[in-house]
C-alpha cells in the first residue's frame, strides 16, 4: 500500500478530492481495525464484572420490610474504540427545538449580512457538520431577480459558492444567453450545507433549513425567481411531481406576506447528464427572459 508520505502534493491534492467526490467525509486511521475482535474483548471486560456483583435478596427486591430502595449496581464504563476520538461533531439539537431557534435566528436578521452571519453560527443543523462550506446568497440583492438552487453539490461545497465546476460553467452560459450574469441577479440555494454524498436532505432537515432561505427572500423582496432542479421545485411549491411536470409553467409562491411569480427548470447538471433535455431549459430561460421584460427588470 501507498503511504501519503511517498506522494507528491499534487498527487495527495487529487487523492483528496477523490475522497470529497466519492462522498468520503472523515479520514479515522491508516491502518484496518478488526471490530469483532474489539468487541469480544468489551464483552470479556464486563463479564467478570457482572458475575461479581452480588444478587439481591427477595426482600431487597421487593424493598418489604423496612421500605427502602435496593441500592443500583454501578454501571461499568465502556472504553471508547480503538481509533475514534471521543470529541468529535455533536449530535444536533431535537428537531422541533432547532425549527424553533431557525425561525428565531432567521427573523431577527434585518439584513442579508446579519443573516448570513447568523446562519454560519447556528449549529441545529447536522448538515453543517459535515459540510465544509456554508452557501449564503451572492451577487446583486438589489435587482429583482433571484435564482434559487437546490442543495450544495461537492463543487460548490468546496469552493464555497452555489453553481460551481462544470455545472456552474453551464449556468453562466445559461444566464448570458438571456442577457444576465451572476453579478447582475441574487443567486443562492435552498439548503445551505451540502448533504454527505449528495443525498437529498431528509424532511426534518428541510424543515430546520426553510427559515433561512425564507428569510433571504423576505429581505431581498425579489419581483420574479427562477428555481433550478427538482428539489427546489418541489420545495417551493409544495408538490410531488418530478421536473418534467414542474417546469415551464408560472406559479406564485408566498413568503412573508410576498406572493411572488416562480418558474422552474432544470438544474444544469440535469442538462450535463442529459443533454436532451437542453431544449426544454431554452423554453423555459425565453419564458423568465420575457417576463423579466414584463417587469422592467431586464432591458429588450
Amino acid at each position: 500500500m501507498i503511504s501519503a508520505n511517498d506522494l507528491s502534493p499534487a498527487e495527495l491534492a487529487a487523492l483528496l478530492h477523490f475522497h470529497a467526490d466519492a462522498g468520503v467525509e472523515w479520514l479515522l486511521e491508516e491502518g484496518a481495525i478488526d471490530r469483532f475482535a474489539e468487541f469480544e474483548a468489551m464483552k470479556a471486560a464486563r463479564r467478570p464484572a457482572t458475575q461479581a456483583q452480588p444478587q439481591p435478596s427477595l426482600g431487597e427486591r421487593s424493598g418489604a420490610g423496612e421500605g427502602r430502595t435496593p441500592p443500583r449496581p454501578s454501571a461499568t464504563a465502556r472504553p471508547a474504540p480503538a481509533g475514534i476520538a471521543a470529541s468529535g461533531p455533536q449530535p444536533a439539537i431535537p428537531d422541533g427545538e432547532a425549527v424553533q431557534q431557525a425561525r428565531f435566528v432567521a427573523e431577527t436578521a434585518r439584513s442579508l449580512a446579519e443573516l448570513k452571519t447568523a446562519i454560519e453560527a447556528f449549529n441545529g443543523c447536522n448538515l453543517k457538520h459535515s459540510a465544509r462550506s456554508t452557501i449564503f446568497a451572492s451577487g446583486d440583492a438589489e435587482s429583482g431577480i433571484m435564482v434559487i438552487g437546490s442543495a450544495p453539490g461537492a463543487e460548490d461545497d468546496r469552493e464555497g459558492v452555489p453553481f460551481s465546476g462544470k455545472s456552474g460553467q453551464l449556468f453562466d452560459k445559461m444566464l448570458a444567453a438571456i442577457g444576465l450574469t451572476r453579478a447582475s441577479v441574487l443567486l443562492t440555494q435552498v439548503i445551505p450545507w451540502r448533504p454527505p454524498g449528495n443525498r437529498a436532505p431528509s424532511a426534518a432537515e428541510m424543515d430546520i433549513c426553510r427559515p433561512f432561505i425564507e428569510r433571504q427572500i423576505a429581505l431581498a423582496e425579489p419581483k420574479a425567481i427562477l428555481l433550478l432542479g427538482n428539489f427546489s421545485a418541489r420545495f417551493f411549491f409544495g408538490e410531488n411531481d418530478t421536473i418534467h411536470g414542474l417546469r415551464g409553467r408560472w406559479k406564485e409562491i408566498a413568503v412573508a406576506d410576498c406572493v411572488i411569480p416562480a418558474i422552474a427548470s432544470l438544474h444544469p447538471q440535469d442538462l450535463l447528464t442529459a443533454p436532451v433535455n437542453k431544449r426544454l431549459a431554452w423554453n423555459d430561460l425565453l419564458a423568465f427572459q420575457a417576463k423579466l421584460k414584463s417587469l422592467s427588470l431586464l432591458r429588450n
